[in-house]
């Protein structure tokens, strides 16, 4: 498999990466302080083609392909992940849901003003009770004429308290567990529907992530995704995508982490010398740079089986994996090849640590990326 970037892939490369430094970089210490997202700047993804990037002109994308788009976010996430996962959210998860199975009319309806950025998208599976256990689920939809009424909650909802799409899923039957599990597409401003609490997290902080609270919320029935009962496989081919996306911001920040501690490196002297000239933390950023490029082709093996229609559960787990855990290493290394500079927000690196540790857990834990891959083993 080539993995050599084509010329359009090295341009997007470039964008993103030239504008992460430029938009981003000079508030996201202050976006991380006050947990604010930086809003216009994301409008302005929209406006560069980013968000809309893997998807057909036909629906308001940008016509590009997958491994683009992935290249994107780690590009964003390197500077700021906290937009990086809000990026991917709307993308991956709320657009990728409704792209993969909704109906012509319903992504022509939807899909143009999310991927343009002009509205911020979410997905709404995770409960109080139903996290990894999708069969948790307690939020109900029942059907009353043109409408199904829903009554329950969603929590960890990234982008909740921006978003005006969003994909939800719903019981309409809880006789059948899983397969009662039915998709809808919730506009914020339908009667019943309210933001609830929003987090107070210890990274990601500019990301904004609140519950969702539906009290007899009134859905139009025609906003039922496919068929009642196949909820459960949208959320989890949905989700299968998404941890591609995480992939990409856990990449992204292993490698916004790596790039400091090696200036870092170059620049600090002690005992007469630069530290990089001490082999055994030489040493390290070799086993470290190792990492993150193992990390990075199972990253991309994983959203080119995606492009060209191959089978990437398997393939999506390993990258959420592997991507992740590197994001979690890289950074605690780099902080500690910092010294007292790493744990001080000026640096970054302690930022990114905060950030990396919510990659293992969303979109799935790593524990359940290892349950796909060992289960794929014994078929």
């Amino acid at each position: 498999m080539d993995f050599t970037l084509s010329k359009e892939q090295e341009m997007i490369k470039k964008m993103a990466r030239d504008f992460a430094e430029k938009e981003l970089k000079p508030m996201v210490i202050d976006n991380d302080e006050n947990s604010s997202f930086p809003i216009e700047a994301y409008k302005k993804m929209g406006e560069l083609g980013l968000i809309g990037l893997p998807y057909p002109k036909e629906f308001g994308g940008s016509g590009g392909d997958y491994l683009s788009y992935i290249i994107a976010v780690e590009e964003i996430s390197k500077v700021d992940a906290s937009v990086g996962i809000a990026y991917s959210v709307t993308t991956s998860l709320c657009s990728g849901g409704i792209f993969n199975s909704a109906s012509d009319e319903q992504k022509k309806k939807y899909l143009p003003d999310v991927l343009s950025g002009k509205k911020f998208g979410s997905f709404g599976l995770t409960e109080p009770n139903a996290g990894s256990d999708a069969a948790g689920v307690v939020t109900i939809a029942e059907k009353k004429g043109d409408y199904y009424i829903l009554n329950g909650s969603k929590c960890f909802i990234t982008n909740g308290p921006l978003s005006e799409t969003f994909l939800v899923f719903a019981s309409t039957d809880k006789s059948k567990g899983t397969k009662g599990l039915s998709a809808f597409i919730v506009e914020k401003s339908f009667p019943g529907f309210s933001i609830g609490k929003i987090e107070n997290k210890c990274g990601i902080r500019s990301a904004q992530v609140s519950e969702l609270i539906f009290k007899d919320c009134k859905v139009p029935a025609e906003n039922l995704i496919g068929e009642e009962g196949k909820g459960f496989g949208i959320a989890m081919k949905t989700l299968d995508g998404g941890r591609i996306g995480v992939a990409a911001q856990g990449l992204g920040i292993a490698e916004g982490a790596f790039e400091i501690a090696k200036q870092y490196m170059k620049e600090r002297i002690q005992f007469g010398k630069p530290l990089y000239k001490n082999q055994y933390l030489a040493f390290k950023m070799a086993e470290l740079q190792l990492e993150i490029e193992q990390a990075k082709y199972l990253l991309y093996k994983a959203a080119i089986d995606k492009q060209e229609g191959r089978s990437y559960t398997v393939p999506a787990a390993k990258a959420k994996l592997a991507c992740t855990d590197a994001a979690m290493h890289v950074t605690v290394e780099a902080a500690q090849m910092l010294g007292g500079n790493g744990y001080m927000r000026e640096y970054n690196v302690e930022r990114m640590m905060r950030d990396a540790k919510i990659t293992q857990i969303y979109e799935g834990t790593n524990e359940i990326q290892k349950l796909i891959i060992s289960g794929s083993l014994f078929r």
